[in-house]
């Protein structure tokens, strides 16, 4: 009678536990896929690896020690083997969404390692609890391939909450939206037409390149990409690749961009470089029917007239040059005011015959 007596005191120190309550024990064990908790009742409490964390890579033995003190969620009461089943990952999961929500109610940003790249967008895990952020709100750009996310923390807001459903999403777009807006702002604030900026190359197009200064981007058109002639613009300038670039104009949200930096600009010092009589040396950038047009350096091109080219008679400029030749004529007239030079090859060819005959001269009377 007393044996039975004092079984029944032992039954009833012995906590009493059921499905779904939430116990705490010591850890007595720790195995390579459970571990094991005294929680006080008269079976151990069994938590195995897949009900500790979705992470297969964790080694328990790692992650806890035996002496440890943990809390669990109650799977059931009998395993069938006479333990008590628990759940760490889903008293984790709990607690996990407990946060979400409270960060759904107060729009607040949170921050996450993604934990898997899906076909349809990111998975990431906050205690145990996932959020799915679609591939339309990764980004305000679209990304085709998302696999550059997989293992970073990135930042986002929880836009629907249902538990129930499993349907927690998380939206990174609106956070990146707003933070351009403000970074767009403080760039329209501070830059002002004829300001020297750097700027990343962001895409280059056959008219042009994009350069994206901090906030919003820039156009450099291919008119204003040298004092020269750009022909590509694909084969000047690379996406990725610093530039410093002149602000030229701000229209509304549109910026408009230049290399053309005016103590740079070649006609500063055209009018001693190219006066009248100056015999020079020149490439053929473009011809027509009536002259050869004639780059003398980047940004200053000459006319070649028709009847300058030589002293016979030649019909059009391409019987008799080509594009990319390199020729010598002399600049029979500069102006400046229209930014206008012309050159004559005949004329070269005259003076020179003229020096040939009278050095001839010359020697003869000598």
């Amino acid at each position: 009678m007393s044996e039975l007596s004092f079984e029944q005191m032992l039954e009833e120190s012995l906590k009493t536990i059921r499905t779904g309550e939430i116990v705490t024990g010591k850890v007595i064990d720790v195995k390579e896929d459970e571990i094991v908790l005294n929680i006080g009742y008269k079976s151990d409490g069994i938590i195995p690896k897949n009900e500790y964390t979705n992470d297969s890579s964790v080694d328990l033995r790692e992650a806890v020690k035996v002496g440890d003190e943990m809390e669990a969620k109650v799977i059931k009461v009998n395993d069938g083997e006479g333990q008590v089943a628990l759940s760490y990952k889903r008293l984790a999961a709990d607690r996990g969404n407990k946060r979400l929500e409270e960060a759904f109610n107060n729009q607040e940003v949170l921050t996450a390692k993604v934990a898997q790249v899906l076909d349809g967008g990111l998975s990431v895990v906050i205690d145990e609890a996932r959020v799915f952020i679609p591939a339309s709100l990764v980004s305000d750009t679209y990304e085709k391939d998302l696999s550059k996310y997989a293992g970073k923390e990135i930042e986002f807001v929880i836009t629907e909450f249902n538990p129930r459903r499993r349907r927690i999403i998380g939206d990174r777009k609106q956070l990146m939206i707003a933070r351009k807006a403000e970074m767009q702002k403080e760039l329209f604030a501070r830059i002002h037409p004829g300001d020297v900026v750097e700027g990343v190359i962001k895409n280059v197009t056959d008219f042009g390149a994009f350069i994206d200064l901090g906030g919003a981007d820039g156009l450099l058109h291919i008119s204003e990409m040298s004092w020269g002639r750009v022909e590509n613009p694909k084969k000047v300038f690379k996406a990725g690749e610093k530039i410093t670039v002149l602000i030229k104009d701000i229209n509304g949200e549109k910026i408009a961009l230049s290399l053309k930096f005016p103590e740079q600009n070649p006609w500063l010092n055209a009018a001693s470089k190219y006066a009248a009589g100056t015999v020079v040396t020149g490439r053929v950038a473009r011809m027509t029917d009536f002259g050869a047009f004639v780059e003398l350096e980047p940004g200053v091109d000459a006319l070649l007239h028709v009847s300058q080219i030589s002293r016979e008679h030649v019909d059009k400029p391409s019987d008799v040059l080509k594009i990319g030749q390199e020729i010598e004529a002399r600049i029979v007239d500069f102006n400046e005011e229209d930014r206008k030079i012309s050159l004559s090859m005949k004329a070269l060819q005259n003076s020179r015959e003229a020096d040939e005959e009278a050095a001839d001269e010359g020697n003869e009377e000598a």
